[in-house]
């Protein structure tokens, strides 16, 4: 029988009378990650916000990692962030608006709220269903525009605690009724044409693969009668036009490259990267709680939520350590620190933008080990060094360019076992597209430091070893996913 399991806010914010699930506190479950171990849950996530960062942020993301279905998921949590996030669903979903509507018209604004795809007007029935395939949200609120057209302004989360008691009678109904069903997914369209976008930016300081390299890539595709084109933040609009999307920018969820990859799915396109691979490789927290989940060796961690955290990670840890925010990439927002008094002032500066930091253990080493991995195969491996007079291989100068250390491409038949497995594991956990898993050798094993949902791929450094089995990798890759 399926467990579920309900977070909220604080106890009182759901009567657990009410209710056949479990209620918990989604503190209670950020504290507990063995709280469930074995089993496999469902969460209905009610926690008071979905902000990014906020707790209800990483309750859905860790229940993830754990293994848990949840709703909201932080996918959903980001989409619906900002309106040009979601303004690709707005032409269906009001369409089934005014359908419902039948050309009643209101004199202001109004809204409409949706509990799990229900709604208390009968007439709405298909558009609830609808929003919520779109957006699996617990409770939806959306504010119409009237007019001859009605326009939907907004589509914005209802806190439980913003729901009165006659309503919450509707949505406790919903709620009981949606647990009672099988949890789906949308399926997905296939295309049919075999031409390539490559999303990048060619002022862009550091990014992952050189413009040559995309040349190079572009000639090898060719010759599988693939063709390559590039395109900018401002070619959303022309996407539906090729067959696949190779995004070739640093990835953030917070930027064009994530609404890039969100309309791509929704296109039926292949996409490296994919969406779900952006929200758990660049989130920390995320990789370190399922690397653990799944048994991988990862540096010794402890996760910073309050300041009492703080001497209980110095102690565990020692000094000098480690601290990271969730979400960065290329070694930015990594900072080695060497006192107790370092060590505060940096977390209590980065905890204002950031509900949870992360502490690690300092494991020195001259070289990281970087392992490329598509679709559960390696791909490549590098050695890359540290930055000259730095513990990190980018070192990042304030106002001036940064300094990088150098490589040593590695064949994948010389590369140690313990990489080869470790690395294998690690990428697997994350999806079957294409990653860059970052690891350490240490005398006590080779442990996972991240992996890197847009690795680095330039022509005469990571195909060095294996050349251009690479990029025909890469692109037979994409091929499988158009022919299947």
């Amino acid at each position: 029988m399926a467990i579920w399991v309900v977070l909220t806010g604080k106890l009182t914010d759901l009567d657990s009378g009410s209710t056949p699930h479990r209620v918990i506190t989604s503190r209670e479950y950020l504290a507990q990650p063995g709280l469930f171990r074995g089993q496999r849950p469902k969460v209905i996530n009610l926690s008071r916000s979905y902000s990014y960062q906020s707790r209800g942020y990483y309750a859905s993301l860790l229940a993830e990692a754990r293994g848990h279905r949840v709703i909201p998921s932080v996918e959903t949590m980001i989409d619906l962030s900002e309106r040009k996030l979601y303004e690709n669903a707005l032409p269906e979903l009001e369409a089934s608006l005014n359908r419902a509507l039948s050309g009643e018209m209101s004199p202001a604004p109004w809204t409409l709220r949706i509990h799990f795809g229900y709604a208390a007007d009968p007439r709405f029935e298909r558009f609830g269903r609808l929003l919520f395939d779109w957006f699996r949200a617990p409770a939806l609120e959306v504010t119409v525009v009237p007019g001859t057209w009605a326009k939907i302004q907004k589509i914005a989360f209802v806190p439980l605690m913003k729901i009165g008691p006659e309503e919450r009678v509707r949505f406790m109904a919903a709620m009981a009724t949606f647990t009672a069903r099988q949890w789906r997914d949308p399926r997905q369209r296939t295309p049919a044409r075999y031409s390539f976008a490559t999303l990048c930016d060619p002022k862009e300081e550091l990014p992952p693969s050189s413009m040559a390299s995309l040349r190079h890539w572009a000639r090898i595709a060719a010759r599988l009668g693939v063709e390559v084109e590039p395109i900018g933040r401002r070619d959303l609009s022309r996407l539906a036009n090729f067959d696949a999307l190779f995004i070739r920018e640093t990835t953030s969820i917070s930027n064009h490259t994530y609404r890039f990859a969100r309309r791509a799915v929704q296109e039926g396109m292949p996409v490296i990267d994919d969406p779900a691979s952006m929200i758990r490789c660049t989130n920390k927290v995320y990789l370190n709680e399922l690397m653990t989940a799944n048994g991988i060796a990862v540096p010794p961690t402890r996760m910073i939520a309050e300041e009492e955290d703080f001497q209980r990670a110095a102690d565990e840890l020692g000094f000098p350590l480690v601290l990271k925010i969730p979400d960065s990439s290329f070694s930015r927002g990594v900072k080695k620190v060497g006192s107790m008094a370092e060590f505060t002032t940096l977390a209590r500066a980065w905890m204002e933008a950031s509900d949870i930091l992360i502490a690690q253990k300092f494991m020195p080493t001259s070289f990281d080990w970087r392992l490329g991995v598509l679709d559960g195969r390696p791909l490549f491996a590098v050695q890359y060094l540290m930055a000259k007079q730095h513990w990190q291989i980018v070192n990042h100068r304030a106002g001036r360019a940064p300094i990088e250390g150098g490589f040593r491409t590695i064949p994948l038949s010389e590369t140690p076992p313990e990489v080869l497995d470790v690395g294998l594991r690690a990428a697997r956990c994350i999806g079957s597209g294409f990653y860059g898993v970052d690891l350490k050798e240490t005398p006590e094993g080779v442990v996972v430091i991240e992996v890197n949902d847009n690795p680095n791929l330039d022509h005469g450094v990571e195909d060095a070893a294996e050349g251009d089995s690479v990029w025909i990798s890469l692109t037979r890759w994409f091929l499988d996913r158009l022919e299947t």
